[in-house]
């Protein structure tokens, strides 16, 4: 498995932007898919975005489609989660996640990062 580490959670208002960030060692960063999921207070962790291995085809969550972006960085081991137009519902902790397999909706990953939280204030 891959280690992976975010970063760029914080508290921001409703409407504001935030990047994320997910540094990846151990293993051939591309060689794994690269996404994203997110947990909410009381509900159920959610996939929000994932990334194919070069970076060619992404695929989002109807929730976030259009105000979020995945992107990586293959020489950099980092895929990042740029978040804009952000409102309450998005608060949640965001968590990292890396497969060999790219997948959509039931993409389900192998490695975990530990998350970070993000706070959207009305």
């Amino acid at each position: 498995q891959v280690q992976l580490v975010e970063s760029g959670g914080g508290l921001v208002q409703a409407g504001g932007s935030l990047r994320l960030s997910c540094v990846a060692s151990g293993r051939t960063f591309s060689s794994y898919a690269m996404g994203w999921f997110r947990q909410a207070p009381g509900k159920e962790r959610e996939f929000v975005a994932v990334i194919s291995r070069s970076g060619a085809t992404t695929y989002y969550a109807d929730s976030v489609k259009g105000r979020f972006t995945i992107s990586r960085d293959n020489a950099k081991n980092t895929v990042y989660l740029q978040m804009s137009n952000l409102n309450p519902e998005d608060t949640a902790v965001y968590y990292c996640a890396a497969d060999p397999n790219y997948g959509r909706v039931s993409w389900s990953p192998e490695s975990w990062g530990q998350g970070t939280q993000v706070t959207v204030s009305s």
